[in-house]
Order: C-alpha cells, then sequence, then structure tokens
C-alpha cells in the first residue's frame, strides 16, 4: 500500500470550493494563525506528524508550457497534506473528537462537504475526496513520533550524562547511571511494526501477505 510507510500514513485530500468561499476560509485560516488555541486538540495528538492545508486558485496551477493546454476550472480546490502513525480510522476519528468545529470551519461550504460529526458521513466525504499516494518516502519508517521525541531524549541526556561524569569515581558514576536509567525507562523501546489494531486489520494483513507469498 503506497500510503503507508512502515508506522507512518501518508494522507491527501482535495476538495473543491467556491470563489466567495475561499475568501472566507483564507481569513479562518489567518485567525486560526493568530490563535494557536483555536487547534490546540490537533497540536496535543501525538499521532500526527504534521497537517496542513492550503488553497489554489485556477490561476495557482503549474503551467510549465504553452504546449500544455491550460486547466478550465470552475472552482478554486483546498489541499489537505498529514503524515500520521496509527490506523485511518484511528486518524479521522481523532480529528472529529478533538476539533470537530475547527473541522467544519476550515471545510466550511466545500462542495458536498458534511460536518465532522456525525463521523459516518464525515468519513464518506474524506474517502471520496482522497487521493492516493503514489511515492512514499520516511527517513524512519519504523519509528512513530513519539519513538523519534523519545530517541531526541535519550540522546540529550547520555551527552550531560558522559559530561557530568567524565570525572566521577565508580561509585558516583553508578549512581547517576542508575538515575539515568530510571528517568529514561519510558523512553528506551525497540522499534517495530505497529501493534494489532482490531482483529479484523489483523486478518486482512494475513490474507494480503498470502496473497503476496502466492499461499492460498
Amino acid at each position: 500500500m503506497s500510503n503507508i510507510a512502515g508506522k507512518a500514513y501518508a494522507m491527501n485530500v482535495i476538495t473543491p470550493l467556491k470563489w466567495l468561499t475561499t475568501l472566507r476560509t483564507r481569513l479562518i485560516f489567518w485567525g486560526a494563525g493568530k490563535l494557536p488555541s483555536t487547534t490546540l486538540g490537533l497540536v496535543t495528538l501525538s499521532l500526527i506528524h504534521y497537517a496542513r492545508w492550503v488553497i489554489l486558485r485556477p490561476k495557482d496551477f503549474p503551467h510549465l508550457g504553452p504546449e500544455q493546454p491550460k486547466e478550465d476550472l470552475q472552482y478554486c480546490y483546498m489541499l489537505f497534506f498529514s503524515n500520521f502513525n496509527g490506523s485511518w480510522d484511528q486518524y479521522v476519528d481523532s480529528f472529529s473528537s478533538t476539533i470537530p468545529t475547527g473541522l467544519d470551519s476550515f471545510w466550511y461550504k466545500n462542495i458536498k462537504y458534511t460536518n465532522s460529526i456525525p463521523m459516518l458521513p464525515f468519513h464518506r466525504y474524506i474517502t471520496w475526496n482522497q487521493i492516493w499516494t503514489d511515492n512514499y518516502y520516511n527517513a524512519y519508517p519504523m519509528a512513530s513520533t513519539n519513538d523519534v521525541k523519545s530517541a531526541q531524549k535519550v540522546r540529550q541526556n547520555l551527552i550531560d550524562f558522559a559530561r557530568s561524569t567524565a570525572n566521577a569515581t565508580p561509585d558516583d558514576f553508578q549512581r547517576q547511571y542508575n538515575k539515568l536509567l530510571l528517568s529514561l525507562q519510558h523512553d528506551l523501546s525497540q522499534m517495530g511494526l505497529n501493534p494489532v489494531v482490531s482483529l479484523s486489520a489483523s486478518a486482512v494483513d494475513r490474507r494480503l501477505g498470502k496473497e503476496r507469498r502466492g499461499v492460498s
């Protein structure tokens, strides 16, 4: 599945919107930038690598030369890009749960947009407008965002530990080392594949694995 690289999933959603809606949505984006509290629920979701909304007018689409015909577009388009850990359902449900008002503001009056709650119509809307990822590169495919944060913490603590114990006695070194392990016990783990989300998802993974190996 090209949308997935290790623990990470790449989502691309493109939705059309009218000219007047574009002006209002740009104003909302500007306000969200000035008031970070409007997206606080999104920022606190540890499964998200990043999320970005971009609005393109018809004239913003690239035109590489005279031999390329210009697109005859009736709408502007809003592009939503995000990378996250976990399953598609977990991510979309988390969005609906944490910033439902923000989602309804960002996608307000986009063509055929349904509210983020109830979730099922919102799922259908995202599925219908999601564009498949053809190429997806992930520098650390077996690391989640929390894995990366933990690795940064461990690295910095080891650097500080090496400096502070450069001239320590054996007993003092052992004492500081034990203290270091205790403080980092929640950040020392082995990276690997995501845990099983559900039995049905696990069954699908097993079936796909058999198909790749040619096993009936």
